[in-house]
C-alpha cells in the first residue's frame, strides 16, 4: 500500500506544474494560438463515403495526438487524392495542421500554400455558398498567418491575416476566424509599439466576440486590450478595462473562467500599484487566492487518474511478474551449476589480482583521503561564506523593515502633531515650524529610499518578475542599455526570491564596474522545477585563467552561493567577446498559507 501511494505522489510530481500565465508589462504576447483552432472533419469533401471513411480515420488520429500514425495515413490519402481537387484541399489541411501540431512549420507552410493555390484557381460556379468558401479561405489565411509567426516571418503573418479582414460571409465560423486574426494582429502591432493599431485590431475582436455574447471570450480579449494599455503606461485605462473584463465573468465559477480571474487580478494589481493605489495588494492576493483553488482541483483530477491508470497497471505487471518468474526458475536450474564453477574460477583469479594491487590500493586510499580532507576544506569555506552573506541579507531586511514599519510611522507621527500644532496660532505660524516640517519630510523619503535600496519592496510585494525588470531599468543608463526577458515565474518562498535577486544584482554590478558593454541580457525561465538564468553582454570580456583572487571575489561568493543552494554555474568569457553567464537553481517554492476559520 505504502508502495502505491508513494508511486502516484511520484507520478504527480512527474506530471504536475503550476503555469499560468500572467501578462507582464513590457513583455505580453497577445497572439492566440491559432493551431488550438480545430480542423473541421468536413472541408469541401465531395460526396466520396470511401474518402470521406479513409479521412476521418487519419482525423481521428489526430484528435488523439497519435501524430505519426495519422502522418503516414495522410500522406498516403494525399497520393492517391492528387486527382480530385475537393478532396486535395481538405487532405492537404489535414497534413498542414498535423505538421503544426508537431512544431515542423515549414513543413505545415507548404501544404497549407498548396491547398490555397487549389482554392483560388478552382472554379466555383457550381458552388453557390459563398458564406462556406469565406470561411475556408479564412481557414487557411489564418493557419498561414500563424505558421508565419511561428517562424518570426511577422510581415507574411500580417499579411495573411489582414486578407481575413476582406473576406465576405458572416457565419460564425467566418467570424470566429476574423476575431482570432484581430487578436493576432494586435499582438503583432504591440510587439512593434504601434500602439494605436494594436488598439484597432483588438477592439474589432471584442466587438465581434460581444455579437456571440461570449463573456468568457469577451473578459479574455478586454485582458488583452488592457494589456496594451498597460504597455503603454496607460495605467488608469488599463485598470478600467480589466475591471470590465473581471465584471463580465464574476459569477461563472467554471475552471476556465476562475484561471481568467486570476490573471486578470494580477495585471489589475500591477496596475494600480502603478497608480499608487495601493488597494493593487487586495486583487493580488485574491489572484493568489484563486490560483491555490485551481492548484488544489489539478491535485486532486491527477490523483485519481493515477491511481485509475496504477490499478491496470499492477494487474498487467503482476502477470507478467509470474510470467518471467516461472522462465527464471526453469533457467537457474539448467545453469545452476555453470554459474558455481564460473563463480569459482572468477573468485580464484580476483584473490590472486588483489594481491598484486593491494600496494596500488593503499596508495590510492591515501589520496583519496588527501583529496577528500581538501573537499571538506572547501566545503567549510563556502559554508562559513554563504552564513556571512545570509546575516547580511537577514540584517538588511530587518534593518529595513524597522526603517519602513517602526522609524517612517514614528517621523509621519511627528509630522501630524507639527500640522495640528500649525491650527494653534492664531497669527502666523512660527517659520521654525515649517522648517521642521520640511525637515521630517526629508528624513521620510530618504529613510524610505534606504529601505529599498537594503531590500527591493518590488521584490517582496510582486516577486522576481518585477524585480528584475524594475532593477534592469534601473541599472540602464546612456552607456548600457539591458534587456529583460522572463517568462513562467511564479512567487517562491521569499528567501529564496531574495537570494536569486541578490545573485542578479551583483552580476549587473560586475557589467557595470568592469564589462565597458553597451548592451546586456537578462533571461529568466521556470523549467522542470529550476530556475534559469542567462545573463549575456557585448563588453570586452576577461581571461578566467588570469583572473587574480581579489579581482574574483564576487565572483567566489555567487559560486559559493550558488554551490550551496545546490545549483549550477557557468562563465564563458574571453577578451573582446563579452560574456555569457548561466545559473541554474533549484525552485524552492512558496509555503502554502493555511487560513484557520477562528471558532466563536
Amino acid at each position: 500500500m505504502e508502495k502505491k501511494k508513494r508511486l502516484i505522489i511520484y507520478t504527480i510530481c512527474i506530471l504536475f506544474g503550476f503555469n499560468q500565465l500572467k501578462a507582464a508589462p513590457n513583455s505580453f504576447n497577445n497572439t492566440e494560438e491559432v493551431s488550438r483552432i480545430e480542423t473541421s472533419s468536413v472541408f469541401l469533401i465531395a460526396q466520396d463515403s470511401v474518402f470521406q471513411k479513409e479521412y476521418d480515420k487519419v482525423f481521428d488520429l489526430y484528435k488523439k495526438e497519435d501524430y505519426l500514425k495519422a502522418l503516414k495515413l495522410g500522406l498516403d490519402l494525399y497520393q492517391s487524392e492528387k486527382e480530385n481537387v475537393e478532396n486535395s484541399i481538405s487532405i492537404s489541411i489535414l497534413l498542414a495542421d498535423i505538421y503544426d501540431k508537431t512544431n515542423n512549420h515549414n513543413r505545415a507552410l507548404k501544404y497549407y500554400k498548396e491547398a490555397l493555390n487549389i482554392l483560388e484557381n478552382i472554379n466555383f460556379k457550381d458552388f453557390n455558398k459563398k458564406d462556406y468558401l469565406s470561411e475556408n479561405f479564412a481557414k487557411i489565411y489564418l493557419r498561414l498567418g500563424s505558421s508565419f509567426q511561428n517562424n518570426a516571418q511577422k510581415d507574411s503573418a500580417k499579411y495573411f491575416y489582414e486578407k481575413i479582414e476582406d473576406l465576405p460571409g458572416i457565419n460564425s465560423e467566418t467570424l470566429r476566424y476574423k476575431a482570432s486574426a484581430y487578436t493576432n494582429l494586435a499582438g503583432l502591432y504591440e510587439i512593434d509599439s504601434v500602439y494605436d493599431k494594436a488598439i484597432l485590431y483588438a477592439k474589432k475582436s471584442i466587438n465581434i466576440i460581444q455579437e456571440k455574447n461570449d463573456k468568457l471570450g469577451e473578459a479574455k480579449a478586454k485582458m488583452n486590450l488592457a494589456n496594451i494599455y498597460l504597455s503603454m503606461n496607460n495605467f488608469e485605462i488599463a485598470k478600467e478595462t480589466y475591471l470590465g473584463g473581471i465584471d463580465l465573468i464574476k459569477n461563472d465559477n467554471s475552471q476556465n473562467a476562475v484561471s481568467l480571474k486570476a490573471d486578470l487580478y494580477y495585471n489589475l494589481a500591477w496596475a494600480m500599484r502603478n497608480l499608487k493605489d495601493y488597494k493593487a495588494y487586495d486583487f493580488q492576493e485574491k489572484s493568489y487566492i484563486l490560483e491555490d483553488g485551481i492548484r488544489d482541483k489539478e491535485i486532486r483530477r491527477m490523483v485519481e487518474e493515477v491511481s485509475a491508470k496504477f490499478s491496470v497497471e499492477t494487474i498487467k505487471k503482476e502477470a507478467e511478474n509470474k510470467r518471467l518468474k516461472d522462465r527464471t526458475t526453469f533457467w537457474i536450474y539448467g545453469i545452476g551449476s555453470l554459474i558455481i564453477i564460473l563463480s569459482l574460477l572468477y573468485w580464484l583469479n580476483y584473490y590472486k589480482l588483489k594481491q598484486k594491487n593491494l600496494s596500488l590500493k593503499l596508495s590510492r586510499t591515501q589520496l583519496i583521503q588527501n583529496q577528500h580532507l581538501e573537499k571538506i576544506r572547501s566545503e567549510s569555506q563556502v559554508r562559513i561564506l554563504n552564513a556571512t552573506i545570509d546575516g547580511k541579507e537577514t540584517e538588511r531586511k530587518e534593518i529595513a523593515e524597522t526603517l519602513h514599519d517602526s522609524v517612517s510611522a514614528l517621523l509621519s507621527s511627528a509630522n501630524l502633531h507639527l500640522i495640528a500644532t500649525k491650527t494653534n496660532f492664531k497669527g502666523e505660524v512660527p517659520l521654525e515650524i515649517s522648517k521642521t516640517q520640511e525637515i521630517i519630510a526629508e528624513a521620510s523619503e530618504k529613510i524610505r529610499d534606504l529601505s529599498h535600496t537594503l531590500v527591493s519592496s518590488v521584490l517582496l510585494k510582486f516577486g522576481l518578475n518585477y524585480a528584475i525588470k524594475d532593477l534592469a531599468s534601473k541599472y540602464s543608463n546612456s552607456q548600457l542599455n539591458i534587456e529583460t526577458d522572463i517568462k513562467d515565474l511564479h512567487r517562491y518562498r521569499q528567501d529564496f526570491e531574495i537570494k536569486v535577486y541578490n545573485i542578479i544584482q551583483e552580476f549587473l554590478n560586475n557589467i557595470l564596474k568592469h564589462s565597458k558593454a553597451n548592451n546586456a541580457m537578462i533571461k529568466v525561465y521556470e523549467e522542470n522545477h529550476k530556475i534559469c538564468i542567462h545573463i549575456t553582454d557585448d563588453g570586452i570580456g576577461f581571461d578566467k585563467k588570469k583572473i587574480t583572487s581579489k579581482d574574483g571575489l564576487g565572483l567566489n561568493q555567487i559560486d559559493a552561493r550558488i554551490q550551496i543552494m545546490k545549483g549550477f554555474f557557468e562563465i564563458n568569457s574571453s577578451q573582446t567577446n563579452g560574456t555569457k553567464i548561466k545559473v541554474v537553481l533549484p525552485i524552492v517554492k512558496k509555503e502554502k498559507v493555511i487560513h484557520v476559520q477562528p471558532t466563536l
